[in-house]
């Protein structure tokens, strides 16, 4: 939801927004290896409801030539650094031509901090007690190098706000003739898996108007085990929202699929995808009340991609994110001591 927020205001600076988005090789070379591959990638972020077109395959370094290419009149990036392999700005030729706009980083969330997160694999960040020294001292050795802490890097906490809630819900009432479709589920690490599912019951009828119920952390750590939701309630937010084919989200949705909820959003149909189904508390089905009404669907969204598949990719490849996330914070330290002696020489 970091990444689709900066996709929101770079689209608010212009008409029209092209997203490219780079290949495997090229992240493995500067950056360290992959979460998704380039195709989860490249559907994840057309999913995205700001983003118009993608060009995949753009090169690591934005140049002059690649804008010209796709008629772009400038380039947006966050207020981060990025450096080439080598420790360049990869945006200082589109910055000195003036064609190169700035929005504002998101707080509280980064690749790193989510990526901490599942290497941890306690059940302590949903629990009011103390978090484990293994999860603190893991946390400190994920987001920093040998000296100092760069601002960028670091594991911090998202705090949600109602005006942020606005800027991502879309704000459309369902409208006569819409086919009103409810979803629920924990949409942990909205991922590619997520958007499958979502594009097929998109295509389940002509006007459908999606509504995602999100379970409460608690729900979902009933449900799920271990320490899952990695994403809490505000962030799993922020990132179905941001999905193309979702019209509205119930935050904290009941678990068991009720009359009043069915009513209350005059919902049509009530789809789940191939995932377990486990009961209520109470050991009831908590679809019960949709398949009495005869309007339950199974829907097989053709992705076998999990919340618990992505955090096995993340395991496996543990002591590279580690090294990477040091070698990242290592060059932005350097940028900032740069930085700093530049200020020092001015005065």
């Amino acid at each position: 939801y970091g990444h689709s927020n900066q996709l929101r205001q770079a689209r608010a600076m212009g008409d029209y927004l092209i997203v490219g988005v780079h290949t495997d090789e090229e992240i493995a070379k500067h950056k360290g290896p992959p979460v998704f591959t380039q195709e989860e990638r490249y559907k994840m972020v057309q999913a995205i409801k700001w983003v118009d077109e993608i060009a995949p395959g753009a090169p690591y370094v934005t140049t002059l030539e690649t804008l010209d290419k796709y008629s772009c009149d400038f380039c947006v990036h966050g207020d981060d650094i990025t450096l080439t392999i080598d420790g360049k700005d990869t945006y200082e030729e589109v910055k000195t031509a003036g064609r190169y706009r700035e929005c504002k980083r998101t707080q509280g969330v980064s690749t790193t901090d989510l990526v901490g997160r599942m290497l941890l694999m306690t059940k302590a960040h949903h629990s009011n007690i103390d978090e484990d020294l293994d999860y603190r001292k893991h946390t400190d050795n994920f987001g920093k190098g040998p000296k100092g802490h760069s601002p960028w890097t670091g594991v911090s906490q998202f705090l949600q706000t109602s005006q942020k809630i606005i800027q991502f819900a879309s704000g459309k009432e369902p409208q006569p003739g819409d086919t009103i479709i409810y979803v629920a589920g924990a949409f942990d690490l909205f991922h590619v898996g997520h958007v499958d599912f979502l594009e097929k019951v998109h295509q389940l009828a002509e006007k459908p108007y999606i509504i995602a119920g999100l379970h409460f952390d608690q729900e979902v750590n009933r449900y799920k085990g271990k320490n899952y939701p990695i994403m809490n309630i505000h962030e799993r937010t922020l990132s179905v929202l941001a999905c193309r084919y979702v019209s509205e989200v119930v935050i904290g949705a009941p678990y068991a699929v009720t009359a009043d909820l069915l009513d209350h959003f005059r919902v049509t149909l009530v789809c789940h995808g191939m995932t377990e189904v486990v009961p209520d508390k109470d050991g009831s089905d908590p679809y019960e009340e949709p398949k009495q009404r005869g309007i339950f669907q199974l829907v097989d969204s053709g992705s076998n991609l999990t919340t618990d598949l992505i955090v096995q990719r993340i395991i496996k490849n543990r002591l590279e994110f580690e090294a990477r996330n040091q070698k990242k914070e290592a060059k932005e330290l350097a940028v900032l001591e740069a930085m700093r002696r530049l200020e020092e020489e001015k005065h």
